[in-house]
C-alpha cells in the first residue's frame, strides 16, 4: 500500500482508528481487544516510555497471565505490522528500549480527545471574555468528541481514569453551552444541557444553578423551584448536607422575583 499523505488523525473516542488523507486504518484490523487497548494506551501516554509491566497491568487488568511477556510482544508486533500495512509507518513508530515501549508521532498529529480537552479550555476562556459565538463553537467541538464512548467493553483502573477525564470535558462543555444558551435567549437548550450534566454528575451543583436560571428565564418558575428541591433532597439524603450558598442564593433570587411579580412564594 502506498504511503498516504496529509496530517495524521487518531480517533480514540468511539471506534479507535488512524486516518491520513484518504486512508483509514479501522479498529477491526487491530489485534483484538488488547490491541485496541494497547494502541490507546500508547497514544495517550506517549510523552514518556511505558514499561512492559505497566502495559501488561493495563491490558490484563492487574492480573497478567504467566506468558504475558510473550503475548505482549505478539500484540506489539501485530500493531506494528498493521501500521506498516496501511502505510503509516513513516509517521507512527512504536519504539522499544530497556524494557519499555514508546509511541512516536508527528508533532502536528491530531488526536480527538486532546482536541476536545483543548477546545473546552478555549470555550471557558472565550466565555469569560464574553465572546459567546467563539465559546459556543469550541464547546460544541468538545461536547461532540467527548460524548463518544471510550473503549466500550473494557474496564480497569486506567480505563476508568481516562473515562473520568473525558466525562469532565463533556460536563464542562455542556455547562459552557448552557451559559451561552441562556445569554442568547435559548433557555430550553440550556435546560436540556444541564439535565445531561446532572445525569452524568448528580452532585455538580453548578448544573442545578444553571438549570434554575434557565427555567426562570423561560418563565417556568415552578420548574426552577423544583430543580432546587431535587438538589436539596439529594444533598440531604445522600450527603447529609445542605446546598451551597451559591445554590441557596439562586433559589432565593427566584423566590424574590416571583414575589416582586405578585406570585406566591412557593411552587
Amino acid at each position: 500500500m502506498a504511503a498516504p499523505s496529509g496530517p495524521l488523525r487518531i480517533y480514540l473516542a468511539g471506534n479507535v482508528a488512524l486516518e491520513r488523507g484518504e486512508v483509514l486504518m479501522p479498529e477491526r484490523v487491530l489485534p483484538g481487544r488488547q490491541g485496541r487497548l494497547a494502541l490507546a494506551l500508547l497514544v495517550t501516554e506517549r510523552r514518556s516510555g511505558l514499561s512492559v509491566e505497566e502495559i501488561a497491568d493495563v491490558l490484563w487488568n492487574g492480573a497478567p497471565p504467566p506468558s504475558w511477556n510473550t503475548a505482549l510482544r505478539a500484540i506489539i508486533s501485530k500493531l506494528r505490522s498493521q501500521i506498516a500495512e496501511y502505510g503509516f509507518d513513516d509517521a507512527v513508530a512504536i519504539e522499544s528500549a530497556f524494557g519499555c515501549y514508546q509511541l512516536r508521532l508527528p508533532s502536528e498529529a491530531w488526536i480527538d480527545l486532546e482536541v476536545a480537552a483543548k477546545a473546552v479550555h478555549n470555550a471557558e476562556t472565550e466565555l469569560r471574555a464574553g465572546n459567546l459565538a467563539a465559546a459556543n463553537g469550541e464547546a460544541l467541538i468538545a461536547a461532540a468528541i467527548s460524548g463518544r464512548p471510550f473503549l466500550a467493553g473494557d474496564d480497569g483502573q486506567w480505563v476508568a481514569q481516562r473515562r473520568a477525564r473525558q466525562r469532565d470535558v463533556r460536563v464542562r462543555a455542556l455547562l459552557c453551552r448552557a451559559e451561552v444558551a441562556i445569554a442568547n435567549g435559548d433557555p430550553a437548550l440550556a435546560a436540556g444541557d444541564t439535565e445531561l450534566v446532572i445525569e452524568l454528575e448528580p452532585y455538580r451543583e453548578a448544573a442545578y444553578v444553571l438549570q434554575m436560571r434557565a427555567y426562570a428565564a423561560a418563565g417556568a418558575r415552578a420548574q426552577a423551584l423544583h430543580t432546587y428541591e431535587r438538589l436539596r433532597t439529594l444533598m440531604a439524603d445522600q450527603l447529609g448536607v445542605s446546598p451551597s450558598p451559591v445554590s441557596e442564593a439562586a433559589y432565593l433570587e427566584i423566590l424574590r422575583l416571583g414575589n416582586d411579580r405578585g406570585s406566591p412564594p412557593s411552587a
